[in-house]
């Protein structure tokens, strides 16, 4: 069984040094998630769930291509029921209404998920496409593919994994370093001290703590004045240490 802390400590490591080897596939695809139409759904899906309206852009970019017809939970139609693992859910009456049953209602239960810090945000999108790499102490393309902490090893079908075969799909740590180059709002939060899962209505609006991206804060980041801890704050330390 894999050790969340412990992987969480391996993602934040991971995350501190990484670099882009596909820089110029990010750009274009990181500028359509975080158009004005698209965070806006995403906003509203992560007001009802809680989970960062940018952790909800890249898995909709890894399950489906941002498709709006496809479901986050496996990029089946959202319009009839899933036959994908998670089979038989839906059908529903919105993308936003499936994206919300995804986060909620199906493993791993990102609805419940705490720690949205760069190592935690990591581990939690590992989880959602499953933990095999961890297990054999590997980098998840679903995570890395694009940097420099992914070279090769894909599962080509359940339970297959071969190491000789490479992930070319774009991973959710670059798609969002790129995010955040272009939108200063992709942040991540504080460590959390616990998982501790809240209480989840199966049918109902999610009982979640608010998001923390959710409570004003004092001064906006920028550009010039990223936050502490942020993920353009993790940029800009870059070109002062290549300067």
């Amino acid at each position: 069984m894999v050790n969340l802390v412990a992987l969480s400590a391996s993602n934040a490591a991971r995350f501190s040094q990484v670099k882009l080897t596909r820089a110029a596939e990010f750009t274009p695809v990181a500028q359509r998630l975080v158009s004005a139409a698209a965070k806006a759904r995403y906003q509203a899906v992560a007001a009802r769930t809680g989970v960062p309206w940018f952790v909800i852009a890249v898995i909709h970019e890894r399950e489906c291509s941002q498709s709006w017809r496809g479901s986050l939970a496996q990029g089946d139609p959202w319009d009839r029921k899933s036959v994908h693992v998670p089979a038989g859910r839906g059908p529903f009456s919105s993308w936003e209404d499936c994206a919300v049953d995804a986060l909620v209602n199906c493993a791993p239960y990102a609805a419940r998920w705490k720690d949205w810090s760069a190592g935690g945000t990591m581990t939690l999108l590992e989880q959602y496409n499953g933990l095999g790499y961890a297990a054999k102490g590997v980098a998840s393309p679903y995570v890395w593919s694009g940097t420099d902490q992914y070279r090769s090893g894909k599962y080509v079908a359940d339970h297959v994994y071969r190491a000789d075969v490479v992930d070319h799909q774009l991973g959710c740590a670059g798609l969002i370093i790129a995010m955040a180059a272009i939108d200063t709002s992709v942040q991540f939060g504080a460590p959390a001290a616990s998982n501790v899962v809240p209480i989840v209505r199966k049918t109902a609006q999610p009982v979640v703590p608010a998001h923390p991206a959710s409570v004003p804060a004092p001064a906006a980041p920028s550009l010039t004045h990223p936050a502490a801890g942020s993920i353009g704050a993790w940029i800009t330390s870059l070109f002062k240490r290549a300067a």
